[in-house]
């Protein structure tokens, strides 16, 4: 596309009639509501400082409205990547350190950079990796992560950070007594009051009106002074643009965590775009949102902020407050910068109980074992590679970036197991006079010197040992054999391998008089066996356009045969 085409791509995406511009900017308004107290929420999951959040709030989500292709996908600070984020670095860090945040920065320039790698050489599809049941498992159990993270936060408990996070937060639950009432109260109370919004007063800004009454009432009690942990001084003014801290052993370091926030928070914001585009019913396109989205990470490693991506949650908000072009995100981010220049002293008073109260009110919209359900319903690799993905994270937490990658590998796994054993089924004439699976109807042989089998599959080189030991086996349990029939229709692609084992069969079934026909054949793939020369040796009076025309063919011959004997 050159830049005259991509220019007019470009501005066709805002659309500056009053009707239009009034509903992006009550849009914008009523998001970055949500949007300021969630990334002070959101800072508090990755382990940064809460203005490292209203920094991912800011820069990022322009740059993600500028140069995505959905008009409503609100990009920012996001629940799963920030928690990506704190358990990546974990292990090569002290939290709280200078160090631990440099990374964290590191760690957006590293996922943003993958994310435009891959919209730049168009491989969006290799997406397609992560399986649905996989990536439910992994949310299910993340979401859970997410939700147990908070609780020393909120009960006010000092937490040890080990390799083990079930220990962890057992230790916390064992040691419930020594909370610290004032903010246990401050959590329990924000949690009532997100949930009461929820219900009873959905269209108020429900978060933002908590922070605030809460902010206050930590001021007038003094919560800091009586041992409570408050955000504390947030700097006023606009982040710094610079470069990220580089570090050749960190990078390599931060290399597999970089793919994992790449591919995961890609596909939480390529979640949204779905949802949107059917709701919209307009046109978006994965590579280039991919090479938005990892433009906005860069945007966040260079105003040294933590990695982002496109929010659910404030996307379906954004499209349900009937935004119609990126200019409501861009507007909500004009409220973030007026809050880094104005009001920034407000916040030093804010609980932290109350964001980690934020935090698992948010991430209660993740949890969906229902999904788990469905895939095991839907089939049992599925199922299973969803429930292993959901234990293998919860085992490895906090580096839990393990258990997406054990996810997919197990998937893969199976799918390379089932690739290599597909169905193959002796055949029977059915009632109907079509060949159906012998035993699961229980139908009598064919006739008593022909054999059909049918192959659900493309014969690649992964399976062609399978469909030789089926062909071979059904030769050995019926000694009278002189013809056996391939139901071909099956049949999608085949190989070399394919070729070469079929070429082989039929020397050996020559040698023991027996003939190998087929039926049903696609056109792809007796064109493949026309160019090896297969054809000529399988001989055409062996190949039928459909399984009738072999039926009556095949019997006739074989009947002729035992007359002229």
């Amino acid at each position: 596309m050159n830049l005259q085409a991509y220019w007019r791509n470009f501005t066709s995406r805002f659309d500056m009639r009053a009707g239009t511009v009034k509903a992006d900017l009550l849009a914008g308004i009523t998001v970055s509501l949500v949007a300021i107290p969630q990334s002070l929420a959101y800072a508090q999951l990755a382990g940064v400082p809460a203005y490292y959040g209203l920094y991912a709030a800011l820069i990022p989500t322009v740059i993600g409205a500028l140069f995505g292709s959905s008009n409503q996908l609100s990009t920012g600070p996001v629940a799963m990547t920030s928690l990506l984020t704190a358990a990546s670095i974990a292990p090569l860090a002290a939290h709280g350190s200078d160090l631990f945040y440099s990374y964290a920065i590191l760690l957006a320039l590293i996922s943003g950079i993958f994310q435009i790698a891959f919209g730049v050489l168009r491989i969006g599809i290799l997406l397609n990796f992560l399986s649905n049941p996989v990536l439910m498992g992994f949310i299910n159990a993340a979401a859970l992560i997410i939700g147990l993270s908070q609780l020393p936060t909120l009960l006010g408990i000092p937490a040890a950070q080990s390799e083990h996070f079930l220990l962890d937060i057992s230790r916390v639950v064992m040691h419930i007594d020594t909370a610290h009432a004032l903010s246990l109260g401050f959590g329990v109370v924000a949690i009532l009051l997100l949930l009461g919004f929820k219900k009873y007063a959905p269209k108020l800004p429900g978060v933002l009106i908590t922070v605030a009454s809460l902010t206050w009432g930590s001021y007038e009690i003094d919560y800091a002074g009586l041992g409570g942990r408050v955000v504390g001084a947030v700097p006023q003014g606009l982040p710094t643009l610079s470069l990220p801290p580089l570090d050749w052993h960190a990078t390599i370091a931060l290399l597999p965590a970089g793919f994992v926030i790449a591919l995961i928070s890609f596909m939480e914001a390529m979640s949204s775009c779905k949802v949107i585009a059917i709701k919209t019913r307009q046109p978006w396109d994965e590579n280039k949102e991919l090479i938005g989205q990892g433009l906005a990470k860069v945007a966040a490693a260079f105003s040294q902020s933590m990695p982002v991506s496109g929010s659910f949650s404030r996307s379906a908000l954004n499209l349900a407050s009937d935004a119609r072009t990126p200019l409501s995100s861009l507007i909500s981010a004009a409220f973030v910068l007026l809050t880094l220049i104005f009001f920034t002293s407000l916040l030093y008073h804010l609980p932290k109980p109350v964001l980690a109260a934020i935090i698992m009110m948010a991430v209660l919209n993740l949890i969906n074992v229902q999904s788990i359900k469905h895939a095991w319903r839907a089939n049992r690799d599925d199922g299973l590679a969803a429930v292993v993905t959901f234990f293998a994270t919860l085992a490895f937490a906090p580096n839990i970036q393990n258990g997406i990658l054990t996810g997919i590998i197990l998937s893969l796994s199976l799918l390379l197991y089932r690739m290599m054993r597909p169905r193959v089924a002796v055949l029977g004439l059915h009632s109907d006079e079509t060949l159906r699976d012998a035993i699961r109807h229980n139908l009598p042989p064919l006739h008593p010197r022909l054999g059909a089998i049918r192959f659900d599959g493309a014969m690649r080189f992964v399976n062609v040992s399978y469909f030789e030991d089926a062909l071979l086996k059904l030769e050995r349990e019926n000694p009278e054999l002189s013809c056996i029939l391939v139901q071909s229709s099956g049949i999608n692609e085949i190989d070399a391998s394919g070729i070469e084992m079929l070429s082989n069969l039929l020397d050996r079934f020559k040698s023991s008089g027996i003939k190998l026909a087929f039926s049903g054949l696609k056109k792809q793939v007796s064109d493949v066996m026309d160019r090896t020369g297969l054809t000529d040796k399988i001989g055409k009076e062996n190949i039928f356009a459909t399984d009738k025309q072999a039926l009556e063919g095949l019997c006739q011959r074989l009947d002729q045969q035992v007359v002229d004997v």
